[in-house]
């Protein structure tokens, strides 16, 4: 009965999400296998649901079995014809809009819009898409270097060892501490270079 309860107010306001795949049909004027395309209508509901395809430009599109219904977690083929294709349409976006309802309601639980185009050729569209793809390609990598040069130097350099510095200040250190330390007289090292107890406890510090 909870599950009831929450479910139910979703299903009367109508913003039920509707899956169906493809969501752009393309037909191509020179491809006569591109005239009938199919749309797969997808119910992961657990009730039945019916469904009802409709068109901006009914005349130009024949949709065999533009009603019906959906078993619980079951698809369903919804098949849809171009049957005029001429060149006055080449480009123009028509709408179809599939409504799902649950079977016992009348009212549209949820929609999904899916664009219909018409293009006269698929060789010329493959080009195009060739050469988008390709654009895309190219400004991916761009902006991922850009985006890599400005925001990661932290992680690159801490990722990739110790740096310069780091290194430096211990080689420094470890040679204070290999220096004699100062009232050491037999030492064959000037006593410039003699330390005293309080510079190697430093050096050992910064080392630690």
């Amino acid at each position: 009965p909870m599950q009831q309860q929450k479910r139910q107010p979703e299903l009367v306001e109508g913003n039920l999400p509707v899956f169906v795949f493809p969501t752009e049909l393309i037909f191509y004027a020179d491809d006569q296998s591109t005239h009938k395309q199919v749309l797969t209508l997808y119910n992961p509901y657990e009730f039945a649901l019916k469904f009802k395809v409709l068109c901006t430009t009914p005349n130009k599109y024949a949709v065999v079995d533009a009603t019906g219904a959906v078993k619980p977690q079951c698809c369903v083929d919804i098949v849809i014809r171009h049957r005029d294709v001429r060149a006055s349409y080449y480009g123009v976006m028509d709408k179809f809009r599939l409504q799902v309802s649950e079977q016992s309601q009348r009212k549209a639980l949820g929609k999904k819009e899916i664009i219909a185009t018409l293009l006269p050729s698929a060789k010329e569209q493959q080009q195009q898409k060739e050469e988008e793809e390709k654009r895309i390609k190219e400004h991916l990598t761009e902006s991922v270097f850009f985006e890599q040069t400005l925001c990661q130097p932290e992680n690159r350099t801490a990722s990739s060892g110790p740096s310069l510095l780091t290194v430096f200040l211990g080689i420094v250190c470890i040679a204070a501490l290999m220096l004699p330390t100062l009232g050491e007289m037999e030492s064959l090292v000037p006593l410039y270079l003699h330390l005293s107890v309080n510079q190697k406890l430093v050096a050992a510090y910064v080392l630690g």
